[in-house]
């Protein structure tokens, strides 16, 4: 990993008011890779806070790939001086908890399982450290429904007293521009599915779809 960072980053952002729950300055951020990271902790740094990195990322398939995403992730950390901690990559725990949801459709059942087991161990991580605030980098991405993380959330929330589910947008005023222009500008690694073994496969059906579609059409031309 030898990208840097543009000699601009964190003296602006697009998002102008940043209301943290109790006035924390070090929130807790779950990020489930760099790409996604990037625009939310230029805007919290920009705006005087000091998060805790945690990438607890299991659904990560496969391990090659998870490499990929942890170590790019945290060379990004590195060049922001933030504390970034790697939870366990805990493949076989994640299947259980996903269990009998391996056929449910992308933004289904199984993301409500996989989201809920991602951020209550980050809940849990946060109170470890005392502190309560947590929010994640999951909604950022094209791949989420942001209604779906946040359900997510609140029920890590409830399910880990004390600790308080931070459901801010990252992606309005402007941070999804910001995002796609910083991804392009540092050269992030171009990840072309969500993570698990059942988007890789959605990805690739919806690939080989495009491809016959585009043969087909190509061939009609002629």
């Amino acid at each position: 990993m030898d990208f840097t960072l543009p000699q601009n980053y964190g003296l602006s952002t697009p998002r102008t008011n940043l209301d943290v729950p109790l006035g924390e300055k070090h929130p807790v951020l779950h990020c489930c890779c760099a790409p996604c990271s990037t625009a939310v902790l230029e805007c919290m740094i920009y705006h005087g806070l000091k998060p805790v990195l945690f990438f607890f990322n299991p659904n990560i398939h496969p391990s090659k790939e998870y490499e990929k995403r942890r170590d790019e992730w945290l060379h990004l950390a590195k060049l922001l001086n933030l504390e970034a901690v790697v939870g366990d990559y805990c493949v076989k725990e994640w299947f259980s908890c996903i269990k009998g949801f391996e056929d449910s459709p992308e933004r289904g059942a199984r993301c409500d399982e996989c989201f809920f087991m991602r951020l209550k161990v980050t809940a849990e991580f946060a109170l470890s450290r005392g502190i309560k605030v947590f929010t994640t980098t999951l909604a950022t991405s094209r791949w989420k429904s942001k209604a779906q993380v946040d359900k997510a959330g609140y029920r890590a929330e409830q399910c880990v007293p004390g600790s308080v589910y931070w459901d801010t947008d990252w992606r309005k005023q402007g941070l999804v521009g910001r995002r796609y222009e910083l991804v392009k500008e540092i050269g992030f690694y171009n990840q072309r599915y969500c993570g698990c073994t059942f988007s890789m496969r959605s990805a690739l059906e919806q690939h080989k779809a495009k491809n016959e579609e585009e043969l087909l059409r190509s061939s009609l031309e002629k």
